[in-house]
């Protein structure tokens, strides 16, 4: 069962649905489009394109905001505070709105998941290593992959988060 959770001002929304492996898989539905999950390389792409757009630095303050934010628990206030700070972007608010709520989501998701012990610092990795190291937004979404938790907290660790 899919448990809408925002809409956008353009007929867009975002649902939590069963996935793979679990209840927390995020769709995003748009209109004239079918629906899907987004996948971590395709707003990881977005992301680079903002940050190029728009500085990195603004791109990941706004980005780690809405990390500080993040609990297990969805938080409609924090779904407020991503679509009144995205305004910002002008042309671009929409999509940056839509790309910070996918994932918002995603790190809740995260937090959520049995034996993930980095929790939704998996997420803010892979934001980091797009935006600053310049990894591929492909490399990036896979970096974690087969890695054991303690190297990835040591990477993260040395990130400063």
């Amino acid at each position: 069962m899919a448990i809408r959770v925002t809409d956008f001002s353009d007929g867009s929304y975002l649902e939590y649905a069963r996935g793979s492996f679990d209840e927390w898989c995020v769709y995003l539905s748009r209109p004239n489009t079918t629906r899907y999950a987004p996948r971590d390389y395709q707003y990881f792409q977005r992301l680079v394109n903002y940050a190029s757009k728009y500085g990195k630095d603004a791109i990941y303050q706004d980005f780690v905001s809405i990390y500080n934010k993040t609990t297990k628990d969805l938080d409609n206030s924090t779904i407020q505070y991503i679509k009144d700070m995205t305004s910002k972007y002008g042309a671009d608010a929409l999509n940056i709105a839509i790309d910070f709520t996918i994932i918002y989501m995603g790190m809740i998701a995260e937090e959520n998941k049995e034996n993930a012990i980095l929790g939704k610092r998996v997420k803010r990795l892979g934001v980091y290593q797009t935006i600053y190291d310049e990894l591929s937004p492909d490399e990036a979404a896979n970096f974690s992959r087969g890695k054991k938790w303690r190297e990835l907290d040591a990477i993260c660790r040395g990130r400063g988060f």
